[in-house]
């Protein structure tokens, strides 16, 4: 599959897809976005992937959606145009297969959207973070009133979303936006080793743990144990739930394949 506005490379079983328009810092046009729901679809579906890697090309992670494209809309454009992005974001979230944000520079606006779909953030020293629509007379479009939240709660938010100011990677890891800081040369290195991690365990084991994640937020707990116990139950059925165990008795490392 080609794509206009992304890179799109496979090794060792890790997708990376690279936002490429640098000389835009990447701003998310409605091209790049729909391009964004097709690479991650490509992802799900092929065989020899199994994660994710998501960065941006030059000195931006994703600086922000294209105000080229935002600033004439009309109300119901803008509707079809947050539920769109909406929609390709999710899809990131929902990924069975993990995904792993690798934010080298400028995440702001729907940029800052797009790293909170993914399941971990990692960031560079020089990244900066922020939501700032408001400035623009707008909200954040993308789910980002909704996801920041749930990741830094409610009064981090509500501050970073009123005043739309920019915070640096150190700050974004106190709140919980991000989940490592690394220097700017180590970045991709260390988002490859988390993603190899992960993927030395059993596929569907990592698919129903971000199910049950994901699920589990938008319910009680009562529900959200339940959502547990039904992977739990059904993880058992597989060859994968046999292989680990016997090489865990045997002291050896296992070998999945994802049945």
């Amino acid at each position: 599959m080609s794509y206009q506005n992304l890179l799109f490379d496979v090794a060792d079983r890790i997708a990376t897809i690279t936002v490429n328009r640098p000389d835009k810092l990447n701003a998310l046009n409605d091209a790049t976005i729909a391009e964004l729901g097709r690479a991650i679809d490509e992802a799900a579906a092929r065989d020899d992937v199994g994660g994710v890697l998501l960065t941006g090309a030059g000195r931006a992670f994703v600086a922000g959606a294209d105000i080229s494209e935002l600033q004439s809309q009309s109300p119901l454009e803008g509707r079809r145009r947050a539920r769109d992005g909406q929609a390709v974001f999710s899809r990131f979230e929902r990924s069975g297969k993990p995904v792993v944000a690798a934010i080298n520079g400028f995440a702001l606006g729907g940029g800052c959207e797009l790293a909170m779909a993914c399941h971990v953030r990692v960031a560079s020293e020089k990244a900066k973070l922020g939501q700032p629509e408001v400035k623009l007379g707008i909200v954040p479009g993308y789910g980002g009133t909704q996801r920041l939240p749930r990741l830094v709660g409610r009064g981090a938010a509500l501050r970073l979303l009123l005043t739309g100011e920019m915070i640096d990677a150190t700050e974004a890891h106190r709140l919980g936006l991000v989940d490592q800081v690394v220097a700017p040369d180590a970045l991709l290195d260390t988002a490859r080793a988390l993603l190899q991690a992960m993927l030395a365990n059993a596929p569907l084991a990592l698919a129903g743990c971000i199910e049950a994640v994901h699920r589990g937020l938008d319910a009680s707990l009562d529900e959200g144990c339940t959502i547990e116990s039904d992977a739990f139950g059904l993880l058992s059925a597989t060859a994968d739930m046999q292989e680990g165990m016997r090489a865990f008795l045997d002291k050896r490392a296992p070998t999945f394949h994802g049945r």
